[in-house]
């Protein structure tokens, strides 16, 4: 039983290492991205925006290095299930009702539900090459080119303000935890992946199914948190942003990033039942938002399938 808490104790220790240090490396490098006169909006949807997927890209990556490529595929499907039912539930229930914006149902709804199916078709013959990760990163470029030309909004609204952005000194400070965040990131994703591949042979689990729960889990809760707080303060838009934004990168960026050190295999887990139910949730999510709103009701629903999907994949029931 030693072996199996001492694996545990790393797992738990290292992902938070990797959470955090993806948070203090995109702080840093926003600030140094507003100190080069960047745009704060293309800042915002960026840097910030790729932050916030940061430790499934890096975990990821080091996954398929490590010869364990099957993670990424556990990775991406819990990390994106994960999103559309808890985040997506539990902002619904925070903020017992809110409504949804029109770009976001009209352009930003669209490219998520496509990022899913383009991801399903992909991976449906449980390989993921590498012509298939160029037209995902195809659709990642295209996303990116779509965020970045459609600001309405006052430069610096949404982000953190920039009214010093181009001005000023850059500290030595900043330099230092970009370096230094960048070093933990890369140490907390090794020593997670090499966690999860011990757990499993303890565990006599697949590799996959714990990426696709307790690693999708933790990387989602800073995510969870900000979602929690935009809804109770009356900002869904952002709740609902966040998750879209991340599911299109985790489906497009992650995938694609990833298979360019090696194919991904997909395992018959995956493919037979969390793959489906993120399918299935994305058509879901498709449904409910088309009148402009989330519910309370509606948020406890999704948060139910989030427990089934936990207990199925674990073998709970």
């Amino acid at each position: 039983m030693l072996p199996l808490y001492l694996w545990t104790a790393v797992f738990v220790v290292s992902l938070f290492v990797l959470i955090k240090s993806s948070g203090y490396f995109t702080d840093s490098a926003e600030k140094i991205g507003l100190y080069l006169g960047i745009p704060p909006f293309i800042v915002g949807v960026t840097i910030v925006a790729v932050g916030t997927s940061l430790p499934e890209l890096v975990s990821s990556v080091v996954a398929v290095l490590s010869g364990s490529s099957e993670i990424v595929a556990g990775n991406v499907v819990g990390s994106n299930i994960t999103n559309i039912f808890l985040i997506v539930g539990v902002s619904a229930v925070a903020g017992k009702k809110f409504r949804i914006d029109y770009e976001l149902i009209h352009v930003d709804l669209p490219l998520f539900v496509g990022s899913a199916f383009l991801l399903a078709a992909t991976v449906w013959d449980g390989r993921f090459t590498l012509p298939e990760a160029m037209l995902s990163l195809a659709g990642f470029v295209f996303y990116t080119l779509y965020v970045t030309s459609v600001e309405k909004k006052p430069a610096g609204e949404g982000v953190k303000k920039a009214g010093d952005a181009g001005q000023g000194a850059l500290d030595r400070k900043t330099l230092a935890l970009l370096v230094g965040s960048a070093f933990f990131i890369y140490l907390g994703a090794r020593y997670t992946v090499e966690s999860i591949i011990r757990l499993s042979e303890l565990l006599h689990m697949g590799t996959e199914i714990i990426a696709a729960s307790a690693v999708a889990l933790g990387t989602s809760l800073p995510e969870l948190m900000v979602s929690i707080a935009a809804a109770k303060s009356g900002r869904p838009e952002m709740a609902i942003g966040n998750v879209l934004g991340s599911n299109i990168f985790n489906a497009f960026a992650v995938m694609g990033i990833s298979a360019l050190f090696g194919t991904l295999i997909i395992p018959q887990s995956i493919l037979s039942f969390a793959l489906p139910l993120m399918v299935a949730g994305t058509l879901l999510y498709l449904f409910i938002t088309q009148d402009r709103q989330i519910t309370q009701w509606e948020g406890w629903m999704l948060i139910l399938f989030y427990v089934f999907f936990i207990g199925r994949i674990l073998n709970l029931f």
